[in-house]
């Protein structure tokens, strides 16, 4: 009998689905309390417990590391305040968004010439020292201003705006050495044609310093009009050469700040600029209050789990005993932890078409121990750290589908949106703000979501769900969409016939989506157990074929049979557990041999 046959694989013996209708749905489905553990009544899930939506912290087993922070609560007072750099151009706007960031924030704003001035006029110790420079004919240095204004309380407790400082290596280096630096640096991007008309165009009020500008922000009145009078250093010539000295400074202190840069496109209305900018300041402020909080993040329990099961120090990259049901607390951290990373690499090298595929037991829908409440875990981990980083996500699960009495949806998703809707999505109110839930549709897709996550698509006999997902991921355009554990090949129709109309353009469509992260357990050929082996991806990685091997102790473990740089097919992973060589190899054709 030839192990791990692919029927496990490429699943060729599913069952179709039954269906429910929205009533039995419902009926099966009710209302949850806030300490209600839901039962329905689906056969194949052994009327297992699904989702707890108890909310006492410590008790909830799907509690999520937005919940467990607490950080509406725990962040309040210890949470570091936030610290900004912002640099731009002359006429780039700066002042203006400096303005709006501190009406917003709250941050204490620091520039150097205002900060000279002040200082001098009051006649402070710093002012005196800055007297003793320029009357000895020197440039005062800016670090003495800047560093002592950092050490106010102010500062200190609301944080800090630093306005167009530093502005060259050794300034940069030199608060570098006093550990003053910014969470983020922020450069406003105009290019030097609009710049140079900004600056030129603009014209100054003498009697109240308003600036203006012919074009972009005229004068009210004639009259204002009339005393207009143009900056001595507001020329083309003198504009160019401004802006070459500020292109020398920025390029010199790049290297200091390069991985905490953010670049704004500053050629845009000032409110366009600034939704930008808030968005950016907000995650990095969400940013500081995750790392000043005391409870690690899901994917960091690994280490905390490794001291209470010494079981996982044998798992080399797979998770032993998955046959036991339910999965150990650790087994489902290990899966979310390893799809969650693969997922973010992903989207962060711009990848836009994605799926995850899973089918662990509990993950498994062609076995009666699948659990409905991992999968919504598994989907809420994934959101809710892409909500941490500041990305606002959509769960998009498919409504009934069919008409009249045929109208219904596949058990596998019978009542999940119900469950999404009463999950604990956290204190800091995740749901609703960067967490919004949603069905599969063009119509679901709004200019403010910036990606999608859509829970096991999946076509139905005699329904098709890929024309409503093929019109949402067009209106997404280039925003990321990931599929979890989609089921997109076709099923027959209501007369038991196949779907041939447009079936290689369906086909081709759900290959257009990457795997992003495949784990698959393998069994000798139409039986579940025992487990043969396993075959894992993760991007960017090829795949890995893993076999299951006993050892003396009463355990087991996994080890590395082979790898390929692409799926591979039945008969390449049958070869590998026989130790045979690859299809590929057998088929290449003979060496030549040289005549003697």
């Amino acid at each position: 009998m030839l192990p791990a046959s692919l029927s496990s694989l490429h699943s060729t013996n599913v069952r179709t689905s039954p269906y429910l209708s929205p009533l039995s749905s419902s009926s099966s489905l009710p209302s949850p309390s806030p300490s209600l553990s839901l039962a329905p009544s689906f056969s194949h899930l052994h009327h297992r417990r699904l989702v707890s939506f108890n909310t006492v912290r410590g008790n909830n087993p799907l509690a999520t590391k937005a919940e467990r922070r607490g950080l509406s609560v725990t962040c309040a007072s210890t949470c570091e305040p936030l610290k900004v750099m912002i640099s731009g151009a002359p006429a780039s706007g700066k002042g203006t968004q400096c303005e709006l960031i501190v009406q917003k924030f709250g941050l204490v704003h620091i520039s150097t010439g205002d900060l000279l001035r002040a200082e001098v006029s009051a006649g402070s110790e710093i002012g005196n020292k800055a007297k003793e420079f320029m009357n000895a004919g020197q440039l005062v240095p800016d670090e003495i201003m800047v560093t002592a204004r950092l050490s106010h309380e102010d500062a200190k407790t609301k944080g800090w705006l630093l306005d167009g400082y530093p502005r060259s290596f050794a300034q940069a280096q030199s608060l570098e050495n006093l550990k003053i630096r910014p969470d983020v640096y922020v450069v406003l991007d105009v290019p030097d044609e609009i710049l140079i008309d900004r600056c030129v165009g603009r014209r100054l009020d003498p009697e109240t310093g308003k600036i203006y500008h012919l074009t972009n922000f005229p004068p009210e009145t004639e009259e204002i009009k009339a005393r207009l009078v143009t900056r001595p250093d507001d020329t083309e010539e003198k504009v160019k050469s401004r802006l070459e000295i500020y292109k020398q400074n920025a390029k010199a202190i790049l290297s200091t700040y390069s991985n905490i840069t953010k670049k704004i496109d500053g050629n845009r209305p000032k409110e366009m600029v600034f939704a930008d900018i808030e968005s950016l300041l907000s995650q990095a402020k969400r940013e500081k209050m995750k790392k000043t909080t005391a409870v690690k993040p899901v994917h960091e329990r690994k280490s905390r789990s490794n001291q209470v099961s010494s079981s996982q120090d044998n798992w080399k990259g797979i998770p032993t005993r998955l046959n036991n049901i339910p999965h150990s607390r650790e087994i489902r951290n290990y899966f979310y932890d390893d799809v969650l990373q693969a997922t973010q690499r992903a989207v962060n090298d711009g990848r836009t078409r994605l799926k995850v595929e899973i089918n662990i037991p509990e993950l498994n829908p062609e076995m009666d121990v699948y659990r409905i409440g991992t999968l919504m875990e598994l989907v809420r981990v994934i959101a809710l750290s892409f909500a941490d980083d500041g990305k606002r996500v959509k769960v998009c699960v498919q409504g009934s589908m069919g008409e009249g009495a045929l109208a219904g949806m596949p058990l596998q998703l019978a009542g999940t949106r119900k469950i999404l809707e009463f999950m604990d999505w956290g204190d800091y109110g995740a749901k609703g703000t960067f967490v919004e839930i949603g069905s599969i549709g063009a119509n679901e897709v709004d200019e403010q979501d910036d990606m999608f996550i859509l829970v096991a698509p999946q076509n139905a006999v005699g329904n098709c769900i890929i024309d409503d997902m093929k019109a949402m991921t067009d209106a997404a355009g280039t925003r990321p969409v990931i599929l979890i554990n989609p089921r997109l090949k076709d099923l027959p129709g209501s007369s038991g016939i196949m779907q041939t109309m447009g079936r290689d353009k369906r086909l081709e469509y759900a290959a257009s989506f990457e795997n992003c992260y495949f784990f698959r357990l393998l069994y000798y050929a139409g039986t579940q157990y025992p487990i043969m082996g396993a075959l894992r991806m993760t991007y960017p990685n090829g795949y890995e074929l893993y076999k299951r091997v006993d050892v003396p102790s009463g355990g087991e473990k996994y080890v590395i049979l082979s790898t390929f740089t692409e799926k591979p097919s039945s008969d390449d992973i049958n070869d590998a557990f026989l130790g045979k060589p690859r299809q590929r190899e057998r088929c290449a054709p003979p060496p030549t041999r040289s005549k003697s």
